[in-house]
């Protein structure tokens, strides 16, 4: 496999990475994670410019047309530092979901929009009792004349407090957790009968509940076929995976420098504590969980690439890794530093909290472990 980016990959992560250097310092961003929206509107805005926003998109759409190599590249970048702006809920969920499924009109009204920035967006699938699982949907949708009535409650929506648009799943027939039988529809969170209330997650993203109560949307707003959202779901949801482990290897990369300058400074019994043999086998382990989290990632984003490579199967492989190789990465990084490495003022804890997150978000390494050896073994164990 060719390993090598293009000029124009080059140029793109780079851009990323000059942006954080220059942009984004730890207490910039602190800055933001304090203030009301928890997001930059300015920063979004120069994301615009810059034409990140247009990467996964076609350019029949006025999108860059980009791959999935290209969205590694700048949610590795991203990671780095740990950006609070929504690009993951508003460009590759809320976005995805509309390339992929949704009819000409709306794409054509909501993804110009996105691209310019203007348009900030959410997706509402999380309910209280259904955990990872998808298809665990309670919220209904009923017919009525002209398109549907929608009643139920999403929790966690990851922009939620500041999307002016939703996409929610919603429940048109069958039984509780039924793949088949689930919508998608597009609303505005302004709608009569959407209730919002928003909160901070412990790595300082602003995430919202949405209680929605009669909530009329017309049929024209149906992202997908009727009933048949879910197969949607689950190919947004996978590159979504693939996205935050790239964010998770950014951090990584940064939780294992910073812990290695660390130890070059901090001096115990007279000499730095990187002399110490111990410490530095423990880091060395710290960098080889980075680089096997890194061979994953490239090898599920080539599979995601590839129409003849299962995707599913490589792209649970990585999270599954992912859930034990970030937490040893953050836990070590966290003990090297002692005490103060959980601090707020110290942005190690802030990375680390980060990571914990992106390791319950769409399943734990756990959940995707039981979900490799699902698609990679049959019932009598053999391989596929």
């Amino acid at each position: 496999m060719n390993f090598e980016f293009s000029e124009e990959q080059l140029m793109l992560r780079d851009s990323v990475a000059r942006f954080i250097q220059d942009n984004y310092s730890f207490d910039e961003r602190q800055a933001i994670a304090r203030s009301q929206e928890g997001i930059s509107r300015d920063n979004w805005n120069t994301f615009a410019e810059l034409g990140w926003l247009s990467i996964p998109f076609a350019e029949e759409h006025g999108g860059f047309g980009g791959s999935a190599v290209d969205v590694m590249l700048v949610m590795e970048q991203l990671g780095k530092g740990l950006v609070l702006e929504p690009y993951m809920a508003t460009v590759l969920l809320f976005g995805g979901l509309l390339a992929k499924g949704a009819g000409a009109e709306l794409q054509a009204e909501y993804i110009p929009r996105i691209i310019e920035g203007s348009c900030l967006g959410a997706f509402a699938y999380l309910e209280r009792q259904s955990r990872y699982e998808l298809a665990d949907v309670l919220t209904s949708a009923t017919a009525v004349a002209g398109g549907y009535r929608l009643d139920g409650e999403k929790v966690v929506v990851f922009n939620g407090a500041n999307a002016d648009h939703v996409i929610v799943s919603a429940r048109t027939s069958g039984k509780q957790s039924d793949e088949h039988g689930i919508s998608l529809f597009l609303l505005p969170t302004d709608a009569p009968g959407v209730e919002t209330l928003s909160y901070r997650m412990m790595d300082g993203q602003k995430v919202a509940n949405l209680v929605l109560k009669s909530v009329e949307v017309p049929a024209a707003n149906l992202v997908g076929q009727l009933d048949r959202g879910f197969a949607l779901m689950q190919a947004v949801v996978l590159e979504a995976n693939m996205a935050l482990a790239a964010e998770a290897l950014g951090i990584m990369e940064r939780l294992n420098a910073k812990t290695l300058e660390y130890t070059k400074t901090r001096k115990q019994f007279g000499v730095a504590i990187g002399s110490f043999q111990a410490l530095q086998h423990r880091m060395v382990d710290t960098f080889m969980d980075y680089e096997q989290t890194k061979s994953l990632l490239y090898r599920a984003v080539c599979a995601l690439g590839d129409e003849k490579e299962d995707a599913a199967t490589a792209v649970h492989a990585l999270r599954a890794l992912l859930g034990k190789t970030g937490k040893r990465v953050f836990g070590e990084a966290i003990q090297l530093h002692g005490g103060m490495g959980l601090t707020d003022e110290l942005d190690i804890g802030h990375f680390a909290k980060r990571l914990m997150m992106i390791n319950t978000t769409f399943g734990n390494g756990d959940y995707h472990q039981s979900q490799f050896n699902a698609l990679r073994y049959n019932n009598t164990g053999a391989a596929r």
